[in-house]
């Protein structure tokens, strides 16, 4: 495996959440998405709802290298968006960083 590869980070973020508050905090995740994908670094970023249990959501996201992610973890946007979301969950975000373990 090339050293680049082996450089990224690869995040399961899961959030839970009641249902009544699923709607808002869709909404409220999906402010994530945008910024992170024109931040440097990032692979992809993208949101997902469990099908069987749609009050649990994941965000899966790839960067080049930790540094990316500690960048992306400490952007003011992010913070921003928590202060709102945080209150409504339920469970999370619970973090699975993650590295590449084939080509």
């Amino acid at each position: 495996m090339n050293n680049a590869k082996s450089n990224e980070r690869h995040i399961i973020c899961e959030l839970r959440c009641e249902s009544k508050d699923r709607e808002r905090v869709r909404e409220l995740i999906l402010r994530f998405v945008q910024p992170a994908r024109a931040e440097p670094g990032c692979l992809y970023y993208d949101l997902y709802q469990q099908v069987d249990a749609p009050d649990i959501f994941f965000i899966i996201d790839g960067w080049v290298d930790d540094a990316a992610v500690n960048s992306h973890a400490a952007h003011p946007h992010v913070a921003e968006v928590m202060k709102e979301l945080g209150p409504l969950l339920t469970f999370g975000p619970s973090i699975t960083l993650t590295t590449r373990a084939s080509d």
